[in-house]
């Protein structure tokens, strides 16, 4: 089954609930007056994207379809919010480790090099001023914390519409984990042709459940990507062309992500997580601090 033309790309920049908020921003901006902000009469409300996906079997043949009904913030913020999410995710990755010796730190420099005058070259008080090498650095970088926060539903939102706006290049395949006997790499890269993907695009393939073989048979593929919902991410989705579910990960994002979700024990277990995380950075920066 080959590809009839190349899809656009799913990134910030280029997807169509980004692009339609962009156009309006611009007209806002254009035609800006002073006070000419007024307050809203009505609250943004969230709405809720109902989009209908082929299902491919691992031939490559339609065999039906499915829904997929996802939370999505209107025109008019989503652009902010997916902006915000990405920006905390990226900055929350900064080690905050990087650290250098200003020239109190660095050791040696207390013996005045050569004698103020008579020398005919610029005085100098140590050798470890910051104007030769070896010396300290002036204004450099200290350990630190780069990490932000942002509440887990509007974290959940941003997810919930770039994985709505990404729709029109989204397909839903029949679970394949025991299709492949061994390892084999050649055999992923057909399948993926049979189901309309270019593997020189960059695809993301969301399941629930990974077997060992469809792992090892992906891994040297450099423009696919492989997640679960525990790894599942907003930077993965917005740099990827094609989104490849499985009807167990589109049950997944209906209840997780949908319009009907209630807050219960995973939002607490999802809480513990990040609060374990967070310890664990603070140990790392208290450690390297320590050291240094």
């Amino acid at each position: 089954m080959a590809a009839s033309t190349a899809p656009s790309s799913l990134s910030f920049f280029s997807s169509s609930i980004f692009l339609s908020s962009a156009n309006q921003n611009s007209k806002l901006f254009c035609n800006w007056k002073p006070n000419s902000f007024k307050p809203q009469s009505k609250p943004l409300s969230i709405s809720s994207q109902l989009a209908t996906l082929p299902v491919l079997s691992f031939t490559g043949e339609k065999v039906g379809e499915t829904v997929l009904d996802l939370k999505s913030a209107p025109p008019e913020t989503a652009r902010a919010v997916v902006h915000r999410a990405i920006i905390t995710d990226q900055q929350n990755k900064r080690r905050g480790t990087a650290s250098t010796l200003t020239r109190a730190e660095v050791s040696g420099g207390g013996r005045k090099p050569y004698q103020q005058k008579k020398t005919g070259k610029a005085r100098r008080g140590s050798m470890r001023t910051p104007l030769r090498p070896g010396g300290g650095v002036v204004f450099g970088p200290k350990p630190r914390d780069w990490s932000i926060k942002i509440n887990r539903k509007e974290k959940r939102l941003a997810i919930s519409t770039a994985v709505a706006s990404a729709a029109v290049n989204t397909i839903v395949v029949e679970d394949f984990g025991d299709k492949f006997e061994k390892p084999k790499t050649k055999e992923f890269i057909a399948a993926l042709k049979r189901w309309g993907i270019d593997p020189k695009e960059k695809s993301l393939f969301l399941m629930t459940e990974v077997s060992d073989n469809v792992r090892l048979s992906s891994r040297n593929i450099g423009t696919l990507k492989l997640l679960t919902p525990r790894t599942l991410n907003l930077f993965d989705i917005l740099n990827s062309d094609k989104l490849v579910l499985t009807p167990a990960a589109v049950d997944y994002l209906n209840e997780r992500y949908g319009i009907n979700y209630e807050e219960g024990i995973e939002d607490e277990e999802e809480e513990e997580e990040e609060e374990l995380e967070g310890e664990e950075e603070e140990e790392v920066v208290h450690l390297f601090t320590w050291d240094v």
